[in-house]
């Protein structure tokens, strides 16, 4: 296969419209006129386009799947933004064609939600003692990062974010399910909070939930 040189008479994928529900994601458009399949890729939406085919993760799709199901339906099972380009599907001298679209208008971004981490932070301290032992557990639906998250100590009161006391790294990835973590040593005064070490970044991907 290869990319077909697009002018004014080229068929193109218009109307691209999406609906997410139950993890799953359908997706509708005008089908141009003489086109009877397209091939649709699927990749993470901050993956680069390059010019050059997908390597994997196209697909055909005939426009008599299409009339049967009433559009293209895949099941989400990825986090954050997920992209979908469509490319009309042509032949000439017996090779497949597909139809770049320059101005984007076959791609569409879907948000495929995100994956839920758990954390509860757990002191004990002895009667006599200067410190208190720290039980942090990580409980995530799915792998995450050991970048993903941090914890910060503060002394007197409960850190309101990660600039709010002293911010320590995880120095293991975390896998799904429950993780606990070694227990760490504090002073009888420090409290211990976990956050998104970057809340812009990682708020697409992940939804930290106390227990």
């Amino acid at each position: 296969m290869k990319y077909a040189e697009v002018d004014a008479s080229t068929p193109v994928i218009t109307g691209i419209v999406s609906r997410v529900e139950d993890r799953f994601c359908t997706l509708r458009w005008r089908w141009p006129e003489g086109v009877q399949a397209v091939y649709i890729h699927k990749t993470a939406a901050e993956t680069p386009e390059d010019g050059d085919l997908p390597s994997s993760g196209m697909k055909l799709y005939t426009r008599e799947e299409y009339k049967a199901a009433n559009g293209f339906r895949d099941r989400l099972d990825e986090i954050g933004m997920v992209a979908y380009t469509i490319y009309a599907r042509l032949s000439g001298d017996g090779e497949t064609l597909l139809v770049r679209q320059p101005d984007g208008s076959n791609r569409v971004l879907v948000s495929a939600g995100k994956a839920r981490i758990y954390y509860s932070i757990q002191h004990k301290k002895g009667l006599f003692s200067k410190l208190k032992t720290v039980q942090m557990t990580i409980t995530a639906e799915v792998p995450v990062p050991k970048d993903v998250l941090c914890y910060v100590k503060k002394r007197d009161s409960h850190p309101s974010s990660k600039e709010d006391g002293t911010r320590y790294p995880f120095v293991q990835d975390f896998a799904p399910g429950r993780n606990q973590l070694p227990p760490i040593e504090v002073g009888k005064d420090d409290f211990i909070r976990i956050f998104l070490t970057d809340g812009r970044k990682y708020g697409l991907y992940y939804e930290l939930v106390p227990e």
